[in-house]
């Protein structure tokens, strides 16, 4: 069983985050913390999430995370990082972003429900913003468009793709290819089928069934995996 830490300081170890709200993100977030090795606090000012949560999480609390009393007894101020999972609720999740701003907390991290939510939260000085549902449709999105096996968003303007080697490639040399002049990507990684992933090398002779790893910007990636 999870212990229910009241609000009065407590230490917490560098590399420990800090999550706020305990819906399905947050839940399901703090859980991968914890199974990589991380130490997670996970607070809600919904007593019932807490109390579902304690079973399988360590340490819990109960506590209005907009109140910056209660969250410097609790030792918030602490963290290196804090994830503002909540789910529902603009105006919570902008009071809580920016009460854990003014604790000074290093990186601070904001789910966001929509555009505007985003933007607002990005002007209160989130470091990080994110909209987990959007990320994940754009990337089964293009999953299921074409030769795109894996699809990672860095940042906005920048993406890692695991794509299959368009069969006019095979049997030339990536750099013979042309890539960065012809489709604005860089090929990071080959995997040739029944081995590893190596660095490319512009020496590397594309195979038949080869998997590449590309960066680029999200549109030039789009149209390689159109490649054939």
């Amino acid at each position: 069983m999870a212990d229910h830490p009241s609000p009065t300081a407590v230490h917490h170890p560098a590399g420990s985050v800090l999550v706020v709200g305990l819906g399905r993100f947050g839940g399901a977030l703090a859980r991968t913390l914890i199974e990589l090795g991380t130490e997670v606090l996970a607070v809600d000012s919904d007593a019932r999430l807490v109390q579902m949560h304690s079973i399988d999480l360590p340490h819990v609390a109960q506590v209005d995370a907009t109140d910056l009393v209660a969250l410097r007894q609790l030792g918030a101020h602490e963290f290196d990082t804090a994830v503002v999972a909540i789910g529902a609720g603009v105006e919570s999740s902008v009071l809580v972003t920016t009460a854990l701003l003014d604790l000074g907390i290093e990186r601070v991290w904001a789910k966001a429900i929509s555009d505007q939510h985003a933007k607002i939260l990005e002007r209160v000085g989130a470091h990080r913003v994110f909209r987990p549902e959007a990320e994940m449709g754009a990337r089964v999105a293009h999953l299921v468009s074409g030769r795109v096996l894996e699809y990672l968003s860095l940042d906005e303007g920048f993406v890692l793709a695991e794509v299959v080697a368009p069969p006019s490639f095979v049997g030339r040399a990536l750099g013979d290819i042309g890539l960065r002049a012809t489709y604005r990507v860089t090929v990071v990684c080959v995997k040739h089928p029944g081995s590893t992933f190596t660095y490319a090398e512009s020496s590397t002779i594309v195979r038949d069934g080869d998997l590449l790893v590309l960066a680029g910007a999200p549109g030039d990636v789009e149209r390689f995996a159109q490649v054939r």
